[in-house]
């Protein structure tokens, strides 16, 4: 059976099961009207992806009434953490895919309806490494799109620097090189021209950890994800190579222009790692002309990080609003909503299918993240927060403290190392 005929048949199955259960519009029976929120972070595009997502379910589907709710992304755990356990805030919301243990043991989520999410459908129709969202053989959440990492570059800075715009790095070493080339400072050495945008608070936590141990030579966990590994001659090198772009090479600063997304969208940086997600943002900006390619490799080796947002059922959930919040999750993860989404948003389809057609993988944006797709490993959080804050400290200790690499290393092995002992 081909990619698509199975997710027709999972769509077909959830609209049958829908039917049955006289949840659609037009159905036998037709349930009262009905209020249900949807919360998820501020994100201008993910936001207006939403909104129009919601304006179609709406339209057909008269009943029921979604009411859209953003939080700002500093205090939106919080807010939800506050929120379930009151009786209050969403029925369905957006959640990163590192969070989902912490969620289900502060019992904020419930366990899709099986009747309704067919789990050896979505096992067949999503990419694997969505599986991580099943817990005892029921899914508790699932994606609209799926992203990876991906290396922007400024055409015009390329051409200024005499260097072939068309032409981005294919190594580690071709990108040291580019970004010396592309640098510019004032006569007091200041930065005026970044070679490549820096920011631990963005993407680079996963391209050292995820990405640069692994093209080293190591890997960041054990194959069970239970032990941190990074604490080796690979994490030490990929950490060094990393703070050897500040330091060393003098190409980049952390906190230029505030952050690294800003300072490639003002074309104040040449290059910058980043996610799918920001491909609307960027074509949104005025005289930006920028191309995306597959993250450098080094000596041969390519590799990638996966990750995901996904939406389930919050524990508030019950009667008539799980039965319209199961609706509404079911259609924000159709492949009509997922197309839209990729379209909007700049992120992938969740649906291997959709994602591995010839027009998005030969696509000259798409095409370098769903390439990245094919050799990217998602990693099995215990708390992406606590863990994300262990490298960028171990980053800041370097930097700020001059505390030697191998040591920070060791100290930040140890600390995370407590985060996966406390996995149940």
């Amino acid at each position: 059976m081909s990619n698509s005929s199975r997710g027709s048949k999972l769509v077909r199955g959830v609209i049958g099961a829908m039917l049955g259960l006289g949840l659609l519009a037009g159905g036998a029976t037709r349930a009262a009207a009905v209020e249900i929120e949807y919360w998820q972070y501020t994100f201008k595009q993910r936001v207006e992806a939403m909104d129009a997502l919601i304006k179609d379910f709406q339209k057909a589907n008269p009943d029921i009434t979604v009411k859209h709710v953003t939080v700002p992304y500093d205090n939106y755990r919080t807010r939800i953490a506050a929120a379930v356990p009151a009786g209050e805030g969403p029925d369905v919301t957006q959640l990163f895919y590192g969070w989902l243990g912490d969620y289900i043991d502060a019992k904020l989520l419930q366990p899709l309806p099986a009747d309704l999410f067919d789990t050896a459908a979505i096992d067949r129709g999503f990419f694997p490494f969505v599986q991580g969202m099943k817990v005892k053989g029921q899914y508790y959440a699932l994606p609209t799109a799926v992203r990876s990492l991906a290396l922007f570059w400024n055409r015009k800075l390329f051409r200024d620097a005499g260097l072939d715009a068309d032409k981005p790095p294919a190594t580690l070493a071709d990108l040291v090189d580019v970004a010396r080339k592309t640098t510019k400072r004032d006569a007091a050495g200041n930065l005026l021209t970044a070679g490549i945008a820096l920011d631990t608070a963005g993407q680079d936590v996963q391209w050292i950890r995820q990405v640069l141990v692994n093209q080293f030579g190591g890997m960041p966990y054990s194959a069970d994800g239970r032990k941190v590994t990074y604490n080796s001659a690979a994490g030490v090198a990929a950490v060094q190579w990393y703070i050897d772009l500040i330091g060393k090479e003098k190409v980049s600063e952390l906190g230029f222009l505030t952050d690294g997304v800003t300072a490639f969208r003002s074309g104040r940086a040449a290059m910058t790692i980043d996610g799918s997600f920001r491909l609307g943002a960027f074509d949104g900006q005025k005289g930006l002309d920028y191309g995306v390619t597959e993250l450098p490799g080094r000596e041969g080796v390519r590799s990638n990080f996966a990750s995901y947002w996904v939406n389930g059922i919050t524990a508030k959930a019950k009667g008539e609003k799980l039965a319209a919040a199961s609706k509404f999750l079911a259609f924000i993860t159709t492949p009509a909503a997922m197309q839209m989404w990729m379209e909007t948003v700049g992120e992938l389809p969740a649906r291997v299918d959709l994602a591995q057609t010839d027009a998005v993988r030969n696509h000259p944006k798409y095409g370098p993240f769903v390439r990245g797709l094919s050799y990217a490993v998602a990693t099995d959080f215990v708390d992406e927060s606590i863990q994300r804050k262990v490298m960028m400290d171990l980053i800041d200790t370097v930097l700020l403290k001059k505390t030697p690499v191998a040591d920070a290393v060791a100290a930040a092995s140890v600390e995370e190392q407590k985060v996966l002992d406390g996995r149940k």
